[in-house]
């Protein structure tokens, strides 16, 4: 699933940016093979052509609005229009890339022990438009952990220019760590005292490029504008040693990866 080569590039100066940053990009170093087949199945799951027990959806808001957006639907039908499909660890093309040795170089690199994911998904921007995405970070108390992670891998299945709802970022302000205890969501008056708009810093990307993403890291992406498809898959790494803090219900149990097939 990986470029020629790309199992062994340096990371020295890639970890380096991404510790100063909270971003830094890996490379492009998905084969086409590879994003083809990773598009080819979200489209399958999408239109219910393949799929799992346990799958989490969301479907795009029409108004291309993220404050319009619903809930606790689940699956709606088929349709090209969805956000977020949730838990494609348990999908063979999606676990393979999970998994690749690349990635475990880098997690291994950041995370101390034995390492599960927290969640693995596609976030999508359909041919429509999709929804804009506000500034927010990937942890706090909404996370339900007793510890924030601190990487996330974010992999281009399609080209995301400017104008096709890239993603943009604050360069350095995962330092300063989460805004609010809840997480998710930054308030407005932070984002006015911080500058946000005049810091923010776009990353438009090819399809096969590779993101790393610091958990606390403002971040956002907007409309989609380019009238094609926007897909990329994301994958939280962490610590085995986090646990669940949720009450309600049953705490979840993390996915190992990278383990060897004697453990």
């Amino acid at each position: 699933m990986l470029i020629a080569g790309a199992v062994s590039i340096e990371l020295e100066e890639i970890l380096a940016n991404f510790a100063r940053d909270g971003f830094a990009y890996l490379g492009n170093v998905a084969s086409p093979e590879a994003t083809r087949a990773m598009g080819e199945r979200v489209n399958e799951i999408m239109l219910g052509r393949v799929t799992y027990p346990g799958l989490f959806f969301q479907l795009d808001a029409e108004t291309n609005r993220y404050d319009d957006l619903h809930f606790k639907r689940g699956y709606e039908g088929p349709s090209l229009e969805y956000r977020k499909i949730e838990k494609l660890e348990k999908d063979a093309i999606f676990r393979g890339w999970i998994e690749n040795r690349l990635f475990e170089r880098v997690a291994r690199s950041i995370i101390s022990g034995e390492i599960v994911i927290y969640r693995a998904l596609i976030f999508a921007k359909g041919a429509r438009g999709g929804s804009n995405l506000p500034w927010h970070q990937d942890g706090g108390k909404f996370w339900g952990l007793d510890r924030d992670p601190t990487l996330q891998v974010w992999t281009a299945l399609d080209d995301a220019p400017e104008d096709g709802g890239c993603v943009e970022v604050i360069p350095g302000s995962h330092h300063a760590g989460l805004v609010t205890p809840l997480g998710g969501v930054i308030p407005k008056p932070f984002l006015d005292a911080n500058e946000a708009e005049s810091r923010a810093v776009k990353i438009p990307a090819r399809a096969g490029d590779v993101y790393l993403i610091h958990n606390c890291l403002w971040h956002r992406s907007g409309v989609n504008r380019s009238g094609r498809p926007r897909r990329a898959f994301t994958v939280c790494y962490m610590s085995d040693q986090t646990k669940c803090t949720r009450k309600k219900k049953t705490p979840r149990i993390f996915e190992p990866v990278f383990r060897s097939e004697t453990e």
